[in-house]
């Protein structure tokens, strides 16, 4: 039924002055829309609406990733831009907090200004 729709993701966020520098500024998307409901992102294809609401608890899971051909590089940029990578306890992770799965792939944390947790994973062929 809906495998020929488009995904949209949503992202919930209580600053949208802040949302908007961190995901346009700092991850380099491009802002399309900007309206009351929401900052409207072109996300390689994807929608991604941040949402403004008035109070949140961030989830304790990830809640939006991105798939990359290149994670050191990345996790290395993005830091380069103020952006702090999740390290978890029983988790080994290298020296930039990339920690590679049972299969193979590799994945990095971090979170947004509302404390939303995002991932990069670099998934091997």
């Amino acid at each position: 039924m809906l495998s020929d729709a488009d995904l949209i993701a949503f992202v919930p966020a209580t600053d949208v002055d802040e949302a908007r520098d961190f995901y346009t500024g700092t991850l380099g998307l491009s802002l399309v829309e900007e309206n009351p409901a929401a900052l409207v992102y072109e996300a390689h294809g994807t929608m991604l609406r941040v949402t403004p609401v008035p109070d949140m608890t961030p989830a304790p899971y990830t809640v939006a990733g991105w798939a990359v051909d290149d994670i050191a590089d990345l996790v290395t940029r993005l830091g380069s831009r103020g952006v702090v990578f999740q390290r978890f306890d029983g988790m080994e992770q290298d020296e930039l907090g990339i920690w590679r799965s049972p299969g193979g792939g590799l994945v990095a944390w971090f979170k947004d200004p509302a404390g939303n947790t995002l991932s990069l994973t670099q998934f091997q062929p």
